[in-house]
């Protein structure tokens, strides 16, 4: 459709760049906006707010996202890297931020409050994770090859080395833990050994991880009133159900076609607008174009995945691959929650629900790897 008849900055990016990824991207997020308006009007008059009160207080938030998204895609690997550092710090200082002022909201202290809006620390340093987590493991390949995880100098001091790490990121997971945040903290441990996997894990470290994560599960099953009896209710079928069973009704009430302006059980619904949006989507849009809305959402895991296996670079073959693992664990986490296979968990759908803190950080992720794939695809 374009035909490329100059060099320039923007001409070179336009045309180097993955533009089916950039394209998926941007209707992810006119669909997440067009549903902030649908389904977030029905929560905000539940509250007795104005029907538009999520659409303007997210306006904002879609606005960064879109600068972010096109200025991180333009950057180089060694900006994106100094970028990654900036935001695990900036994470960093509103994670302890957290537990030095919390801000308790709905049973947690996970947010941390900037003036009128609400900043979810664990969403912000998702993009810093990914892409320092992938550095590493690409700097550790670089040094020890396939040794990487049992050779004795890479848990010696030195830079880099295993200990640098765990010293970084476990304090971070502990905090987001504590919050109480049992979601976010086994997403990211699903993420680190999904990376950890593709670097060359062995599978009788692979099953101790798992244990571990398992292990976390069950010590907040113990201890977190929230977390047993939404697991208790999920493996017996009693108690509190009144979020999955109306978000599963909503979705029966939607059929293949959608109830359109006859769909009231969203209306009840918790959390129409973040956790529970693909209910109101269905009972919306009806069950066919819900699927086409999950092909779309797998089609954009197929795109990380395909850039993953293209890459030349280490770092580049880490990064995206753990993209492709997060947008995939935190969607399937959502949807399964969603038709009440697994015990609610707030986690949202990306580029979909209502949410400033996921929607800035995914955009802020996607323009890195956007641009990271660029330079080792065309100047690597």
């Amino acid at each position: 459709m374009f035909k490329r008849t100059e060099e320039s900055g923007l001409t070179s990016w336009f045309f180097e760049i993955d533009r089916r990824l950039l394209y998926m991207v941007l209707l992810l997020m006119v669909i997440g906006m067009f549903f902030t308006v649908s389904a977030g009007s029905v929560v905000a008059e539940q509250k007795g707010w104005p029907w538009y009160t999520f659409f303007v207080k997210g306006l904002p938030f879609y606005g960064i996202g879109l600068v972010t998204l096109f200025v991180s895609s333009l950057l180089t690997k060694k900006i994106v890297l100094k970028l990654s550092v900036l935001n695990v710090v900036v994470g960093l200082v509103l994670l302890i931020g957290t537990l030095v002022i919390p801000h308790p909201l709905n049973g947690s202290t996970r947010f941390f409050a900037i003036g009128s809006f609400n900043v979810l620390p664990a969403d912000i340093m998702k993009p810093g994770f990914i892409i320092l987590t992938a550095w590493f493991l690409a700097e550790m390949h670089n040094r020890f090859g396939n040794k990487l995880f049992i050779a004795k100098e890479a848990w010696r001091l030195g830079m880099p080395n295993w200990w640098m790490y765990i010293a970084l990121f476990v304090p971070s997971l502990a905090i987001i833990f504590t919050h109480p945040d049992v979601g976010s903290t086994l997403l990211y441990l699903g993420v680190l050994i999904c990376m950890l996997l593709i670097a060359g894990l062995s599978w009788w470290a692979f099953g101790g991880m798992v244990a571990a994560g398992a292990g976390i599960l069950t010590f907040a099953y113990y201890t977190m009133d929230h977390v047993h009896n939404r697991i208790s209710t999920l493996l017996t079928g009693t108690g509190d159900k009144y979020q999955v069973t109306q978000s599963v009704q909503s979705i029966q009430h939607g059929g293949f076609f959608g109830s359109g302006d006859n769909a009231f059980i969203k209306e009840k619904l918790p959390d129409a607008h973040t956790d529970f949006i693909y209910a109101a989507i269905v009972e919306d849009l009806g069950a066919i174009l819900a699927f086409v809305m999950l092909c779309l959402l797998v089609y954009v895991l197929k795109l990380l995945v395909t850039d993953a296996l293209g890459a030349r670079d280490k770092f580049v073959f880490y990064a995206v691959g753990g993209t492709a693992a997060l947008f995939g664990i935190q969607c399937c986490i959502n949807l399964v929650s969603t038709l009440g296979l697994f015990a609610p968990k707030g986690m949202t759908l990306p580029f979909i629900s209502y949410g400033g803190s996921s929607l800035v950080g995914f955009c802020l992720l996607f323009g890195m790897i956007l641009a990271i794939v660029r330079e080792d695809k065309w100047h690597g």
